[in-house]
């Protein structure tokens, strides 16, 4: 017999992701960032992007690689965020971070933030996160910085012609290098 007292409703559970959990962490990532169903939520990329955002073997990548965690969020059983964390030197990267459409703007994107931040520096002792987005998502950027991350001005290309980034809707796309001081 269960004698645990029930869940909350919005509590919320981390793991690290399995090989076996790719293709719903695919689809999760889809969800939040492209496609009609990605309007539902403000993380949507569906005007400036067509495509796929990811596939099950970059996501299996991300998961079995030396240095780096996918870590996945649960809510009464279901999948409804991801982030990607890589050890890089005294920073980590953060990235591949969604949240299902219908569970935004309730808090749950700055918690599963503020947990990769503690992870990133329990885990591998960095001094700061790092990430990048896309220069032309202003209020992806502004959220970004109310957490504490600045804009650095460096710059990459976005690879226009690589379909794993997804189909360019626009011509003037880049990554802008985003960082935090975690100490």
């Amino acid at each position: 017999m269960d004698t645990a007292p029930p869940r909350e409703p919005d509590e919320i559970t981390f793991k690290d992701a399995v090989e076996a959990d790719a293709p719903a962490l695919v689809e999760l990532i889809h969800s939040a960032y492209r496609g009609e169903v990605s309007r539902g939520g403000w993380t949507t990329e569906a005007d400036l992007l067509a495509g796929g955002r990811t596939d099950a073997n970059d996501v299996r990548r991300v998961i079995s690689a030396p240095g780096s965690r996918l870590l996945t969020v649960e809510r009464a059983g279901e999948l409804i965020a991801c982030c990607q964390l890589e050890h890089r030197g005294d920073a980590a990267y953060f990235g591949m971070f969604a949240v299902r459409p219908q569970a935004q703007g309730g808090g749950l994107g700055r918690r599963v933030l503020a947990e990769a931040e503690r992870t990133a520096r329990e885990t591998w002792g960095v001094s700061s996160m790092q990430m990048t987005v896309i220069s032309v998502r202003d209020e992806l950027i502004a959220w970004y910085e109310r957490r504490g991350y600045r804009r650095t001005g460096t710059m990459t290309p976005f690879p226009y012609g690589n379909e794993r980034f997804g189909i360019p809707l626009r011509d003037d796309l880049a990554f802008e290098l985003l960082v935090k001081d975690l100490v």
